[in-house]
């Protein structure tokens, strides 16, 4: 009972500590990640010290890191990989490799560490916070712009380096357990037959799974198939002694391709979150507060080196390709910050015996103010950049990789219809779809459809409604509700929002709501097949328009005091129920 009790209470100061320094955080615009990390400083032992138990609150958040790198899986299928390929290749392979290797012998330099200690430490300090970064991105409305694509690109290829960079320490482990374990090429073996096994796993068993349930309608299983399918994946890798990230990576790259993507997205964002919000918070409890600050010179002399050298880097990789040196100048102090995957690589080598829990707090205190300076940084220099800033704004070249700008809810007839115009003017869709049969269906004439329910906000987002321009709702029946309708333009409000109505009650309650414009299913097929039956029947052309015109005008008039009375009973009498005579 005692230690239920002590479980609560911890839970409940934490969460309590992070939800206040998290909000205070993103209110100055530093970001979430420097939130949680004082929360724990600050409720851990080595301030007020309400909490304890760092290390085994540290074991079970690092499920967070798990689910973070089966999500950045997720986001590299193939054909984005393909549209990214230079930038990736180019921009991202030298920023890493230039940068950790800078920063590696800077840190060789400066201190007393061993070649090992100093790369187990300069090559993570070359990974920039994603989780700062892109929101940056997205509120300034540069994410879909050429600079915003190459900031992306650089981002992406850090989160591929992940895996590289854990396989390195890992190799260079003085740690006896690692030590002890199978000689390097029979690694190489397991490695390669681990990643064999679960894409083979993930064609014949997990995506036939995912097919099942999603026919079921279950959504409550799906999640739990999403987590079984993380779990599995690293608990393999485990087993064989290998990296349970790097098993959640392949498990997520296996299914970026599939028409799952987005659910499994929305089902595991949330328990990625939280677990990595803890994960976080464990780290901040476990920073040396008295190490850092013994030596705060150094920590801050370090934080303004990283900065430097890596702005400097960045700034000359961008100019090598053709950016002018004002957006070079931008992206360099973009990225010249630690990002929150250096935590997760300090932690490795400090497992693998390569530096000591106090040289993992200093430089986590290295990266925790490397990323609290950026803010600052681009307030600071915006007047050098503005021109730059203004240029790239003027240069969109349409959406962002993998992006669209259209979202289309509901692939029946009218949805493929609606999918069909927008893709012949050039406009990217990305469609969803909770029809197994037709996204299979689909899948055989070339058209990629998502699994998912569209009237999700959270997998709205996941399908790109927040770079969307437009969302169409085409499904059958009378779904789409004023709540809802509000609540996507609340969520999304760049977006213009077209609703499919089941019939003129549908329209009457939509009205009033912010919807672009609502189209009645049956309303234009019922008219041309009327003045079709006309013009056989020998009717002329004049007569078919003057019924057709009574028909529209009747209907609008009738609906005007419909709108008005709220009710679709009223004004019955508008209707056409007799014969009208032709004129003279």
């Amino acid at each position: 009972m005692a230690e239920h009790t002590s479980m609560l209470r911890d839970g409940f100061l934490l969460l309590g500590f992070a939800l206040a320094f998290v909000l205070i955080f993103r209110r100055l615009g530093l970001g979430a990640t420097l939130g949680y990390l004082v929360a724990g400083a600050v409720v851990g032992p080595q301030l007020l010290g309400l909490v304890g138990d760092a290390e085994e609150k540290l074991g079970i958040a690092e499920l967070g890191i798990t689910l973070l790198l089966f999500l950045v899986g997720l986001e590299l299928n193939p054909s984005r990989l393909w549209k990214m390929k230079r930038d990736i290749l180019g921009l991202g392979l030298l920023q890493v490799t230039a940068c950790g290797l800078a920063v590696a012998g800077m840190i060789l330099l400066t201190t007393d560490f061993s070649w090992e200690a100093a790369l187990a430490l300069g090559l993570p300090l070359a990974l920039s916070s994603t989780a700062q970064v892109l929101p940056m991105l997205q509120s300034s409305g540069r994410l879909r712009t050429p600079f915003g694509e190459r900031a992306f690109a650089i981002l992406l290829f850090q989160d591929l380096s992940i895996i590289p960079m854990i396989t390195i320490i890992t190799a260079m482990s003085r740690n006896p357990a690692d030590a002890g374990g199978p000689p390097g090429w029979l690694m190489v073996l397991y490695t390669l037959g681990a990643i064999g096994g679960l894409i083979a796993a993930g064609r014949y068993l997990i995506r036939p799974l995912f097919r099942l349930i999603g026919n079921l309608g279950e959504r409550e299983m799906f999640v739990v198939a999403a987590l079984f399918t993380v779990m599995a994946s690293a608990a393999v890798m485990e087993l064989l002694g290998l990296s349970t990230a790097l098993g959640a990576f392949v498990a997520g790259v296996m299914l970026a391709d599939s028409p799952y993507r987005h659910e499994l997205e929305a089902d595991v964002e949330p328990f990625r979150s939280i677990l990595l919000g803890l994960f976080f918070l464990a780290v901040g409890m476990m920073l040396n507060l008295a190490a850092i600050a013994e030596r705060p010179l150094f920590v801050a002399g370090m934080a303004l080196g990283l900065i430097a050298v890596k702005a400097a880097i960045i700034f000359g990789i961008g100019r090598l390709f053709g950016m002018p040196w004002r957006g070079a100048l931008a992206l360099g102090l973009l990225l010249s910050q630690g990002g929150e995957f250096g935590f997760v690589m300090f932690t490795q080598a400090q497992r693998a015996l390569l530096i000591a829990p106090e040289a993992a707090s200093l430089f986590g205190a290295v990266v925790t103010l490397s990323m609290a300076t950026t803010p600052f940084l681009m307030m600071a220099t915006a007047g050098i950049r503005r021109e730059a800033e203004n240029a790239s704004h003027g240069e969109r070249e349409g959406p962002q990789p993998d992006g669209s700008n259209a979202v289309v809810v509901g692939f029946g007839r009218f949805g493929q219809g609606v999918t069909q115009m927008l893709l012949a003017s050039n406009i990217p869709v990305t469609m969803v779809d909770t029809d197994i049969e037709m996204i299979d269906v689909a899948a055989t004439f070339g058209a990629k459809v998502y699994f998912g329910d569209g009237t999700r906000l959270d997998l709205l987002r996941q399908a790109g409604a927040a770079e969307a321009e437009m969302i169409f709702f085409c499904m059958d029946g009378d779904q789409v509700t004023t709540d809802l309708v509000e609540a996507v333009h609340e969520a999304f409000p760049r977006a213009s929002i077209y609703v499919r109505a089941y019939d003129r009650r549908a329209l009457i309650r939509l009205r009033g709501t912010p919807v672009s414009a609502v189209v009645r299913e049956v309303m234009e097929s019922a008219v041309k097949m009327a003045r079709v039956a006309l013009a056989d029947a020998g009717l002329s052309a004049e007569d078919i328009a003057r019924a057709e015109d009574m028909f529209r005008a009747n209907d609008r008039e009738r609906l005007k005091l419909q709108i008005e009375a709220g009710d679709v009973r009223v004004a019955r009498d508008r209707i056409i129920t007799e014969p009208q005579g032709r004129p003279a």
